[in-house]
This record gives structure tokens, C-alpha cells and sequence, in this order.
């Protein structure tokens, strides 16, 4: 195995100019995504780079109390961000989402980082955050597909929801069916993706890791690790979180409290 090969600033910048093949393709094609292609790709660049220095000192000063704010950070801005791209109300939502998000992710770290890895202190930056991050960051889809199926069932399948009701049924066995079908739909990324995984993809993490110099065999180790977790994360906030939704937003009559309406996004 070669060493890690260092990347100088100068070569990433000449490598940034690969990016004149998109914006020539937008030129092309009347896209008019010029402004969106630079902006995001400035963005990404100077955040990562931010994000890197801040990493380095949190790694350093390695701080309990620091890299569990960090971790409630990341979880507020990651349910902000599902009930954003949901085109739902925030007030009656963020706490259901929220719970969701803790509920997978607070156990599979306890796990990770107690029963697996033992890293040493056990609430180590350097395993903690990124761990966090791609556990966090890969529930994000799922539980916006999730929610975005959950309420458009209510509205496009009413006739079957209030036919439940009107027969004696709870509003949580009623719901039940849009629920299930929520998350087997919130699933089918994750369980394409792990039933492709070394056949047609090869993950991230992996091929950074052998990039960087790490055994594949051991790579592999930490990618089978991770894709398990993930698949886990998604279910339980995904199952949390559609439980809890309709737990607040269905009252005891069965009146769906939200609708996921773009151009109606208050509380009815």
C-alpha cells in the first residue's frame, strides 16, 4: 500500500476548473444555471474549508460538553431542513422530527463508540462528529420522502381514510396503511443502494479511505459499519417520526391538523 498522497492547494485549485465542463454544458443547453453552478460551488468550497478548521479544533480540545452542543446543532438544522424541503409547517413538526432524529441516532452511537470502536476518551471528537454527520445526513432524503408521502395520503387517498373512520376505526388504525407505505418508500433508496453496494457503487467512505492509504479490507470493515447504521438511522427516526406526526397532528375526531400544501402551510 502507498503512502496517503498529499493534495497542495494549488493542484485543487486547477482541479476546480473541471467545473467549466457543467457551466459549458449550461451555456449549451440554455439551462441558465450559471449563477446557481458558481454560487454552490463557491459555497461548498469556502464551507468545507470552514468547516475543516473548525473540526481541527474540535478535535483538539475534544470536549464533552462542546461535541454534544455540536451534535444538537447538527440534529436542529437537519430537522429544519426535512420540514423545509417537506413544504410542512415547522411549529407543529420540529418536535416530532426532532425526537425522530434522536431516537436513531443518540442509541447507534452509544453502540458505535461503547460496543465497537472504544475510542479513547469514548466521546472522541474524531469518531463522535463524523459519525454523527453521515448517520445525520443520510436520514435527511428518507425523511423527507417520508413525510412527503405520509401527508399527500391523507390528502389523495381521503375517501379511503375517512371510510376507515366511519367504520370504527381509531385514527391511528386508519392511518396505519399511509404509514407503512410511508416508510417502505422512505426504505427503497437505502435497501437499492446496500443490495448494489460493491457491484455497482462502491460507497465514499470506503474509496476515501483506500485513497488515503488504509487496507481495503479494514476500509470495508468501517463501510459495512456504517451502511448498517444508516439503514438503521433511517428506520428508526423515520418510524419515530411518522408516529409522533400523527400522534400531535390527527385529533381524536381524525381531522388531519397539517396539509403539506405548498401554498397552505399553516396549521388548519
Amino acid at each position: 500500500m502507498q503512502s496517503i498522497i498529499e493534495i497542495s492547494w494549488l493542484e485543487l485549485s486547477l482541479f476546480g476548473f473541471i467545473l467549466l465542463i457543467p457551466l459549458g454544458i449550461n451555456y449549451f443547453l440554455k439551462l441558465a444555471l450559471t449563477q446557481e453552478i458558481i454560487i454552490s460551488a463557491l459555497r461548498m468550497a469556502i464551507q468545507l474549508v470552514l468547516v475543516g478548521l473548525y473540526l481541527q479544533y474540535l478535535f483538539t480540545l475534544n470536549s464533552l460538553w462542546v461535541n454534544v452542543l455540536w451534535l444538537l446543532l447538527m440534529a436542529l438544522i437537519g430537522t429544519s431542513s426535512i420540514i423545509g424541503k417537506s413544504h410542512l409547517p415547522k411549529k407543529p413538526l420540529f418536535i416530532p422530527i426532532f425526537s425522530g432524529l434522536l431516537a436513531g441516532l443518540i442509541p447507534l452511537l452509544f453502540i458505535i463508540l461503547i460496543g465497537l470502536l472504544s475510542p479513547s476518551p469514548i466521546y472522541s471528537a474524531q469518531y463522535l462528529i463524523p459519525l454523527a454527520g453521515m448517520l445525520l445526513g443520510n436520514s435527511l432524503s428518507g425523511n423527507i420522502v417520508a413525510l412527503q408521502r405520509l401527508f399527500s395520503a391523507f390528502e389523495d387517498r381521503k375517501v379511503e381514510y375517512e371510510g376507515l373512520l366511519a367504520l370504527g376505526a381509531s385514527p391511528r388504525q386508519a392511518a396505519f396503511p399511509f404509514i407503512q407505505a410511508a416508510v417502505q418508500q422512505a426504505l427503497a433508496p437505502s435497501l437499492a443502494s446496500m443490495s448494489t453496494t460493491g457491484l455497482v457503487t462502491l460507497p465514499g467512505m470506503m474509496t476515501g479511505q483506500i485513497l488515503a492509504g488504509v487496507d481495503p479490507i479494514i476500509a470495508i470493515k468501517y463501510q459495512l459499519v456504517i451502511l448498517i447504521a444508516i439503514f438503521v438511522m433511517i428506520i428508526l427516526s423515520v418510524t419515530t417520526a411518522l408516529l409522533l406526526t400523527t400522534r400531535k397532528l390527527i385529533n381524536p375526531s381524525g381531522l388531519v391538523l397539517v396539509s403539506n400544501n405548498k401554498h397552505n402551510k399553516t396549521v388548519k
